[in-house]
């Protein structure tokens, strides 16, 4: 089993930062990990993704140049490094895993991840 904590969420202004982690325990470290979000009425939506194995990362359009994911083996987390945070970035935050690796044809559909975090809320102010 594995469980998937998330945090490092808040309130931020405009064009702020914030760095989330996922931090995971039970074989997660064979594990692909993805950040999903979901804003109010809205689809949850896949933000960024690493790899198991050979840590790819994959980036949706709109986060692309300012979102970072990467682990942190200090910490023995996952993180989420969020740049130039705008108003349209306010939503949970939650990170999602898998066993193994994923293709890039599929490493945004939520329903090929076995394990989810409960989530962290981002806000940013205008």
């Amino acid at each position: 089993q594995v469980r998937l904590v998330e945090s490092g969420g808040g309130l931020v202004q405009t064009g702020g930062s914030l760095r989330l982690s996922c931090a995971a325990s039970g074989f997660a470290h064979y594990h692909t990990i993805t950040w999903f979000r979901q804003a109010p009425g809205k689809e949850r939506e896949a933000v960024s993704c690493l790899t198991s194995g050979d840590y790819t990362t994959f980036y949706a359009d709109s986060v692309k140049d300012r979102f970072t994911v990467g682990r942190d083996d200090a910490e023995g987390t996952v993180y989420l490094q969020m740049n130039s945070l705008q108003p349209e970035d306010t939503a949970v935050y939650f990170c999602a895993s898998v066993f193994g690796s994923v293709y890039k044809t599929v490493w945004f559909l939520p329903n090929i991840y076995d394990y989810w975090g409960e989530g962290t809320q981002v806000t940013v102010s205008a």
